[in-house]
């Protein structure tokens, strides 16, 4: 399962927090864009958890990878 969010981090103590909930990678030209791989991951609770340490959060996909 791959989850793209998006979460507004202002600063690098703010992406610092956001890489601490959560094992991720940036994404995008601005890095504003976190991606979460993972099995039995659960896009809700991720969210909420990064609201309430980072701040604003959405989910931008949520899918399945694609195998190469």
């Amino acid at each position: 399962q791959k989850i793209v969010m998006k979460v507004h981090m202002s600063c690098q103590k703010c992406r610092t927090k956001a890489l601490k909930v959560v094992a991720a990678s940036y994404e995008g030209e601005e890095k504003d864009k976190l991606v979460v791989i993972g099995d039995g991951v659960d896009a809700v609770k991720i969210t909420n958890c990064l609201r309430k340490k980072v701040g604003s959060t959405e989910i931008v996909s949520l899918g399945e990878v694609k195998a190469s």
